[in-house]
């Protein structure tokens, strides 16, 4: 996650980036995104492609790994109509 936003107003993108980079430098690409003072659905994620780079090998942080848990749930729980 690459930390954005002002002094005590954190917002986060979610990043595809070498482990070897730094936490604010360069990524290959951005998929997402968090706000942690945000309440309710406080968090975005491109599904497919998150899935896409975890099958190439890419290993998701805890924080990220539970988004994507959270959206598996929600994807695979049928609509109420």
């Amino acid at each position: 996650m690459k930390r954005v936003g002002t002094k005590n107003t954190p917002a986060f993108r979610i990043v595809v980036a070498d482990g070897r980079s730094p936490r604010d430098g360069k990524f290959i690409e951005e998929i997402g995104t968090y706000n942690p003072l945000k309440q309710g659905e406080n968090f975005t994620i491109k599904l497919d492609r998150a899935q896409y780079w975890i099958s190439k090998g890419a290993q998701p942080s805890d924080t990220v790994a539970s988004f994507i848990k959270k959206l598996g749930k929600a994807a695979s729980t049928p609509a109420a109509a």
